[in-house]
């Protein structure tokens, strides 16, 4: 074979090589809770006495170790996420594309928490729909629980700047006592349940609330 045939091939093998790296799918691992639950994430490490795990589609989710049993490599193939148009995540940022948003930044100000992380808390509770209302009893657009409507004397759970109010001094509450990961945790699933799990508890619907919120106030 003469030089600019070798070329060739040699120029051919590389691009075949770099096509077939650039096809593999995602490489994931299955996380074994002590419960018996699994869990399909993009990687994890230690930090301390606790362990951050990476979700694929976003976001990271803190545990305590002593949860997990084990990791094991996830062998189902998974394809890379295709990344999310800006155009969403914009309109949570921007309070004059949402609704409420005049509500939200000036309640957000006043308790001191950030209005990105109101306006994703909202968009995963209730999808701003002020008259949601969940299997549980939770109620409104930050979907409060019947105590802590009452917790905050709030009279309407309906209505959007009572609702709003009751649900940041409540998010408020939690951020004070635990990292941002872990009061978002305790907002859907309950604090007694972080504590008991020394982190974000093992449930899917948690977990995925959690890393969705991070991922839209991010």
């Amino acid at each position: 074979m003469n030089r600019r045939g070798a070329a060739s091939a040699l120029v051919s093998f590389v691009a075949f090589v770099s096509l077939v790296c650039s096809a593999k799918p995602a490489r994931a691992e299955l996380v074994f809770f002590n419960t018996g639950r699994t869990l399909s994430v993009k990687t994890h490490r230690v930090e301390g006495d606790s362990l951050v795990l990476t979700m694929r589609s976003g976001g990271e989710i803190v545990c305590d170790a002593s949860v997990i049993s084990h990791f094991a490599p996830d062998e189902v193939p998974y394809p890379e996420p295709e990344a999310e148009p800006s155009a969403p995540v914009a309109a949570i940022e921007a309070a004059s594309t949402v609704p409420y948003g005049s509500i939200i930044d000036r309640f957000a100000a006043e308790q001191g928490v950030p209005a990105k992380l109101v306006r994703a808390v909202i968009q995963v509770e209730s999808a701003y729909q002020e008259r949601a209302r969940s299997r549980k009893g939770a109620m409104g657009l930050m979907q409060l629980m019947p105590e802590t409507a009452r917790q905050y004397a709030v009279a309407d759970p309906y209505d959007p700047a009572a609702n709003i109010e009751a649900g940041i001094k409540h998010l408020k509450s939690l951020l004070q006592r635990l990292p941002t990961a872990l009061a978002l945790a305790a907002y859907n699933a309950g604090e007694g349940a972080v504590q008991r799990f020394h982190g974000i508890p093992p449930y899917p619907e948690t977990q995925a609330y959690v890393s969705r919120i991070l991922q839209l106030a991010r």
